[in-house]
């Protein structure tokens, strides 16, 4: 497959990744990306991530085929709203957001107003650090990519989303938005905050200067993602409000059962909750690396 140009709004890691992607790939005859800052215009051109870089959003889209907007999910719709005027009827749009149901019941009748097709996606991949410089272009490659059209969704612009992800690595899975919020929300949403917390916990300057030093590869691996984006992350916390306050609700709950049978010395309640995840951790790997 081929677009005659693609728009990419918001050239950061993801940004800056798929536009690594589509040229490595030859998916289009050109990329354009639009971006805040003058600075970043010589930076994305120079990294090679886009033809061409631009301030002005009208221009990025502008007889665009294929949208992509890449920039956290708080600006998508005034940015939305600002390129409509220069989109090209029967363009495609979609996003990277980790939040679908919200973005979609937003975003989707500002893009019919230009007869324009919105269709959400999630590329499940990422990276705690920041930044056009970040980009890879194998950042995709066999991540699991989400599609959520609605049920009155253009056919035939969600086929081509569908197989663009497909053309930059992903694997590609389609559910509804509301069904895409509820699961990101205990594999994706609730680590981090939980990674957010830990970090926060364990490396505060209340505790004993000698604290950091006692931090090895465990507690660096399971903090990772808490140096991910404050912003970004901000905005997928507010748009998931619900389903992340009722999933940490139940992860508090299975955390009182543990340190219940701590306080009572229940050695084999204790032993029972490492084995179960273990198990449970063990067998998804293993699924997962037989895909």
């Amino acid at each position: 497959m081929q677009f005659q140009k693609i728009a990419i709004i918001g050239v950061g890691l993801l940004g800056g990744s798929l536009g690594l992607a589509i040229s490595q790939r030859r998916l289009a005859a050109s990329v354009i990306g639009h971006v805040r800052r003058s600075a970043s215009i010589a930076e994305c051109e120079k990294l090679s991530v886009v033809d061409h870089a631009t301030r002005n959003i009208q221009r990025a889209v502008e007889n665009a085929d294929l949208v992509i907007i890449c920039t956290p999910i708080s600006r998508m719709r005034e940015l939305s709203e600002e390129m409509l005027p220069a989109l090209k009827p029967g363009a495609i749009v979609t996003d990277v957001g980790s939040v679908k149901a919200s973005v979609v019941q937003e975003l989707d009748p500002i893009f019919a107003r230009a007869n324009a097709h919105f269709i959400g996606s999630h590329p499940m991949a990422g990276g705690e650090k920041m930044g056009v410089s970040a980009a890879k272009a194998d950042l995709f490659e066999r991540a699991v990519c989400v599609v959520t059209p609605k049920p009155k969704s253009n056919p035939a612009a969600l086929k081509s989303v569908e197989q663009f992800w497909g053309a930059v690595g992903g694997r590609v899975v389609k559910i509804s938005p509301e069904v895409h919020d509820e699961l990101v929300s205990r594999s994706s949403h609730l680590p981090h905050v939980i990674a957010a917390e830990l970090a926060s916990y364990v490396l505060s300057p209340t505790h004993a200067k000698e604290q950091a030093l006692l931090c090895a590869s465990g507690f660096r691996d399971t903090t990772r993602i808490a140096s991910g984006s404050p912003e970004m992350w901000r905005d997928i916390a507010v748009a998931n409000q619900k389903n992340i306050s009722r999933v940490l609700g139940v992860f508090i709950e299975g955390l009182e059962e543990f340190r219940h049978a701590l306080d009572v010395g229940d050695s084999k309640a204790i032993e029972e909750f490492f084995e179960k995840a273990k198990q449970r951790r063990d067998a998804w790997r293993t699924r997962a690396d037989a895909e």
